[in-house]
């Protein structure tokens, strides 16, 4: 069972890569800044450097998701139990959730978020198994700590600060520039963007890399070959970060398409504008160990980028899209969990409820997978005019 698990975080590890390369280098891709294929092989390996930057957001995902232990500190047996199987299933069965809920949305070309398809989906299967009690809502009680200080609060709030430091920004860089040449100004602002999406790209690693780290440990934890909540195993660093890198490199290509040209007709200051607000957001909350959706955070800035910029146009439309898949992510990737927990109870637990689990897992992710085959999008056509619905004017 631990070995399924391992090989299924890792494998949520490689579709958060895919997922969320977007986040960093949509905007670079778009404007001409970086060619595709060097711009998601510089995000890969700025991926890889940023997972062993911090563990802050590992140590989240490890004790404020799921209740591992009762007020006493004691392990709380009805989460625990059957020698960790009953944990291992649920963390299976949320890995699970959360991997089909970012297949469905990357074929769809939705930038939704990976972070929250993974507390969903451990939400959703702690909830079907042990009940409300297992889920860690506000630890201790005497802060804002467990899935409400930790991570809602962060999903609601990151994206809206991330629009406002990039609408500001972008409002400025203009207003300083506009007696600068364009093509003097272009080429220093397309610099400026590849050094901004560096940045996102290694705070990305500091932050969604972690999140696979603090499951495996968690894991880890069940089958009692780990015990210290604070820290994080060495060889588990180095394999999410390798499969987060991975991933990363494979492209992901939809949701750049839908970042880079479906919101707004970027330009060059924008871009910039956007890719440091968002590093800037996901840095600091890395640092206070807030597991926020780094995809939350770049949306929120490309559409700021698009407010802030004087007769700027964004497809409201589009957008409007991506928030409706942001506000039934967690509860979409919550029922996923719980029916694969379900769907493993079913057959007694333990190894043989796990393998059901997996196989199903399988089948779906395949069958989606096959699926977008029929229209695919890769680094030749990730740039081609985009054809959905026309922008809107924006009063500035």
């Amino acid at each position: 069972m631990l070995v399924l698990v391992v090989v299924t975080a890792l494998g949520f590890d490689f579709t958060n890569g895919f997922h969320d390369t977007a986040n960093a280098m949509a905007t670079s891709i778009a404007t001409g800044a970086l060619k595709p294929k060097v711009a998601v092989a510089l995000s890969a390996v700025l991926n890889l450097v940023g997972a062993f930057l911090s563990i802050e957001v590992a140590l989240t995902v490890t004790n404020a998701v799921v209740r591992i232990q009762g007020s006493d500190g004691a392990p709380k047996q009805e989460i625990v139990g059957d020698g960790g199987a009953g944990l291992l299933l649920i963390v299976l069965a949320g890995l699970a959730g959360g991997i089909l809920w970012n297949v469905l949305t990357w074929l769809l070309g939705l930038p939704s978020s990976s972070s929250h398809a993974l507390f969903g989906g451990l939400v959703g299967a702690t909830l079907a198994g042990p009940g409300v009690s297992g889920v860690n809502w506000t630890g201790d009680g005497s802060k804002l700590d467990g899935v409400v200080g930790k991570v809602l609060m962060p999903a609601v709030m990151s994206p809206v600060i991330a629009g406002v430091v990039a609408a500001v920004g972008t409002w400025l860089v203009f207003k300083v520039t506009a007696g600068v040449a364009g093509r003097v100004a272009d080429r220093g602002f397309r610099w400026g963007q590849i050094g901004s999406a560096s940045l996102v790209s290694l705070a990305h690693g500091t932050n969604d890399a972690q999140k696979t780290m603090g499951v495996i440990t968690l894991a880890l934890i069940a089958a009692g070959d780990w015990s210290d909540t604070e820290s994080i195993p060495f060889w588990v660093t180095v394999s999410c970060a390798v499969a987060i890198a991975l991933g990363t490199y494979l492209g992901g290509w939809r949701i750049i398409r839908a970042l880079g040209k479906g919101l707004v007709e970027i330009s060059s200051p924008q871009g910039m504008a956007a890719q440091s607000s968002s590093a800037a957001v996901i840095l600091a909350s890395s640092h206070l160990g807030f597991a926020l959706s780094t995809t939350h955070v770049a949306t929120g800035s490309i559409v700021g980028s698009g407010v802030g910029r004087p007769g700027a146009q964004v497809r409201w439309r589009v957008a409007a899209r991506m928030v409706t898949a942001w506000m039934i992510t967690l509860p979409a990737a919550a029922v996923v969990g719980a029916v694969m927990w379900w769907a493993g109870d079913l057959v007694g637990g333990g190894l043989p409820g796990a393998l059901v689990v997996f196989a199903i897992l399988c089948g779906l992710a395949l069958g989606m997978w096959l699926r977008s085959r029929r229209a695919s999008i890769d680094h030749t056509n990730v740039n081609d005019e985009w054809t959905g619905p026309a922008p809107e004017p924006v009063a500035v």
